[in-house]
């Protein structure tokens, strides 16, 4: 099928032929210097073509904070103008094509008549995320004290059915995985059992695991605190590594990065899940504080690169089996979503093709030999090369803009929206 493009390419073609002569310059100045180190930039450039990343529905709205959200115009008010806006980041930087809903947020109606606009706009559906962490209108129970972990065995056959019915959907939607985060837990001590709240988990999971089809995935989300403050049942890599182990192969675990506790290793998590077969995917994001979802790369992005050297070393020791899934996850509150999509994106690409860098044979011959000093030299000289050059080329030769979020200004694609959407409401929330 052929893509309906929400932005006139005719307008790309332009901005590129701005700055091609620029970028063909820093093009060929990186290639020399690469060649020097041993290393076939145009392989890279493939390799940076084929990285794939999945955009959340709900990152092209407008988030907020417990306080306020502040609506901007022009931002999509449901799921169908949701996806015009993940077409047109993928438009841009080409490697978004996949779009991962979130149910109830979405209302999906006719999923068939989705996944045909999915694929109109040249986009496919990603894993599917379900929410038992808040109740919907009309909801039957509340989730107020928790959703699969829940004392009551009916509100936990409530929370059940919801991921079941995700399944079913996502089927229909063409998607092939389920994401289960739950915010159960308690926030005072004594509130409840805490080995009695994971086993009802566990029974809970074990029911919406056997609903799975044979070729989908079951990926389970572990976060330290929040909406529970003293404890939260998945709350960290150890316990949804055991969750996913007693499930069983279709279970894996996913790791978002600002769901972890200050200072935490999380690159070595990377390594240890993938060892025992359990890494499932990523929620990337960054963080200053806590799980603040902001744009990937605009706090942390050397912790990014690491993350990235342990994925890539990951797929060359084991390629077979070596296949986590990568979606950005994010709450913008002050800037416009699909520029800090586009920005994200590309600090992703940026910090893979850095660890792609790395010389493997004399970092490992390094560390056998316990020199420290050169074996952090041999990533700090990867992290340390632009490769911005090697970036928009990859995209410039997809069909995308060299400089993505100056060409998305260019197209005027926010102000047409702001004439063409009705007004969406302020209110309190991330969503």
């Amino acid at each position: 099928m052929n893509a309906r493009r929400p932005l006139d390419p005719a307008l790309i073609e332009q901005h590129n032929r701005q700055r091609l002569t620029a970028l063909q310059d820093e093009y060929d100045s990186l290639g020399r210097a690469l060649g020097r180190r041993g290393i076939a930039i145009d392989a890279l450039r493939q390799k940076a073509a084929a990285l794939q990343l999945a955009l959340p529905s709900w990152g092209v709205g407008v988030g907020g904070t417990r306080f306020a959200r502040f609506p901007m115009a022009g931002e999509p008010a449901g799921v169908q103008e949701k996806l015009e806006d993940c077409a047109v980041v993928q438009q841009l930087c080409r490697i978004t094509p996949g779009v991962s809903p979130h149910l109830p947020w979405d209302k999906v109606g006719d999923p068939l008549s989705l996944r045909q606009q999915a694929a109109g706009l040249g986009l496919h559906f990603d894993a599917v995320n379900s929410n038992t962490f808040q109740d919907a209108p009309g909801q039957a129970l509340s989730y107020r004290h928790g959703s699969l972990a829940h004392t009551d065995p009916a509100v936990r056959r409530q929370a059940i059915e919801h991921n079941i019915e995700c399944i079913r959907i996502g089927q229909a939607l063409g998607s092939k995985a389920i994401t289960v985060w739950i915010g159960d837990g308690s926030n005072f001590p004594g509130q409840q059992s805490l080995a009695a709240a994971l086993d009802r988990y566990l029974d809970s999971a074990a029911q919406i695991y056997a609903a799975l089809p044979g070729d989908w995935r079951m990926l389970l989300e572990h976060k330290l605190y929040e909406p529970a403050f003293y404890s939260t049942v998945i709350s960290d890599w150890g316990s949804s590594i055991l969750a996913a182990q007693q499930l069983g192969p279709q279970a894996r675990c996913l790791v978002d990065l600002g769901h972890h506790a200050p200072s935490v290793n999380i690159e070595q998590i990377v390594a240890r899940l993938h060892r025992f077969g359990k890494l499932g995917g990523f929620h990337f994001n960054d963080s200053k504080y806590g799980d603040d979802d902001l744009d990937s790369g605009s706090i942390n992005p050397h912790q990014l690169f690491l993350v990235f050297n342990e994925l890539v070393e990951a797929e060359q020791r084991s390629p077979a089996d070596f296949d986590p899934a990568y979606m950005i996850d994010q709450s913008h509150n002050i800037t416009d979503p699909v520029e800090s999509l586009l920005s994200s994106a590309e600090a992703i690409a940026g910090a893979y093709v850095r660890a792609l860098l790395v010389d493997r044979e004399a970092l490992a011959e390094y560390q056998r030999g316990n020199d420290v000093m050169m074996a952090f030299q041999t990533l700090r000289l990867a992290y340390n090369t632009d490769v911005a050059p090697i970036l928009a080329m990859a995209r410039r030769d997809a069909g995308g803009a060299v400089a993505p979020i100056a060409a998305y200004r260019e197209t005027g694609w926010r102000a047409r929206k702001a004439r063409e959407r009705r007004p969406t409401a302020a209110g309190a929330g991330i969503v």
